[in-house]
């Protein structure tokens, strides 16, 4: 433990009573009041969430574009200053080496890669590998990071960040002051529903969580850890690193066909995946339990024959619905929307079926 992280955070989610755990090698909150209730606060009113772990990488100079735009599997020539995008860094075995958020500082010259925290090192040695003449800094350190989401975000933000645009257009993001420092504030997050994300320099991330605290006590804001993270993007089948997607896994087989932009440029490993999608007999699903079972990742599942089919890599019950849920590949003969299948849990097969994703629509209906 003695060489965990800690993010600038970490003594207020102590204060706050927060339940801390060992995350990527970060000391993280995993739930405060408890996971349900942070849950249903996101998708009813608003929510707050430390992700000071997640890593940021800049690629800057007259070869930044080129540089990421080989690296990624996306269109990042089609981003204009205060622009972002989701995409996927590939490696060149048709795998992915992270999933990740591109944000356009300057067109052409300046680009930021927020990158999941457990692959920030492993990220960051694939970058420099395969720069094409960039500038690449790591950032980590000096930025932290807060997560704001939920219904009623926009009116939090009014009163704590009054120059951030109330119609700031999803994806986009704008450049604003924070007690004198610069900060990035983004129309995007985790969990489903309206909302922003705000790079802070780090030594300003206590006195900003500390506004939204204050300022928002009229919306009934809550502090949220891990736990209410993974059901909300569970309920909104977003992948997660280590679960649905790895070093090994085909863009096309978890459904990100549409962030891989194979017709429009080349990049890195294009066609190692491009020859993997012909050869694919999984399909990345949804399912709800049928019978009283929770599908947990790792969990097989088997058609009524008895034969295995595929394997769960999320699952949970879900706050929303009260359903148990879970993401699930699948071998494509059984994925039709209505077909009936079986997770293996403890020596049992127990009934589930196929279903349309996601799971909720904003506000958990």
């Amino acid at each position: 433990m003695s060489n965990i992280k800690k993010t600038p955070l970490n003594q207020i989610h102590k204060d706050l009573g927060g339940r801390m755990v060992d995350f990527a090698g970060w000391q993280m909150p995993v739930q405060y009041e408890g996971l349900r209730q942070e849950h249903n606060a996101v998708r009813k009113n608003v929510g707050l969430f430390d992700v000071s772990h997640m890593g940021e990488i800049r690629a800057k100079g007259p070869n930044a574009l080129k540089t990421v735009e080989w690296l990624t599997t996306n269109l990042v020539s089609q981003l204009e200053s205060g622009q972002a995008q989701y995409t996927l860094l590939p490696n060149d075995k048709g795998g992915v080496v992270d999933d990740l958020i591109v944000y356009c500082i300057e067109k052409d010259a300046d680009y930021l890669l927020c990158v999941n925290a457990s692959n920030k090192n492993k990220d960051l040695e694939w970058v420099i590998e395969n720069n094409q003449g960039a500038d690449i800094i790591d950032e980590s350190d000096y930025w932290g990071q807060i997560a704001l989401q939920g219904p009623r975000a926009t009116n939090v933000m009014k009163v704590v960040m009054p120059d951030v645009p109330e119609n700031l257009p999803s994806f986009e993001f704008a450049t604003v002051k924070f007690e004198g420092e610069t900060c990035y504030v983004a129309r995007t997050g985790y969990t489903g529903e309206d909302g922003f994300e705000v790079f802070v320099p780090a030594t300003k991330t206590v006195a900003l969580w500390k506004s939204f605290m204050e300022k928002g006590a009229a919306e009934n804001i809550a502090p949220c850890g891990l736990g209410a993270r993974d059901t909300l993007r569970t309920e909104m089948r977003f992948p997660l690193y280590g679960n649905e997607i790895d070093d090994t896994t085909n863009p096309y087989q978890a459904g990100l066909g549409w962030v891989t932009k194979t017709k429009n440029k080349d990049f890195l490993g294009k066609s190692v995946i491009m020859e993997g999608k012909k050869a694919l007999t999984q399909k990345l699903v949804g399912i709800v339990m049928a019978d009283r079972g929770i599908a947990r990742a790792g969990y097989p599942l088997y058609s009524k024959e008895g034969a295995e089919i595929g394997r769960v890599t999320s699952g949970t019950p879900s706050p929303s619905t009260g359903d148990n849920i879970g993401i699930a590949y699948i071998n494509k003969d059984y994925s039709d929307l209505g077909a009936e299948v079986f997770v293996g849990i403890r020596g049992r097969q127990l009934r589930a079926k196929v279903v349309k994703t996601p799971f909720v629509q904003r506000g958990g209906k």
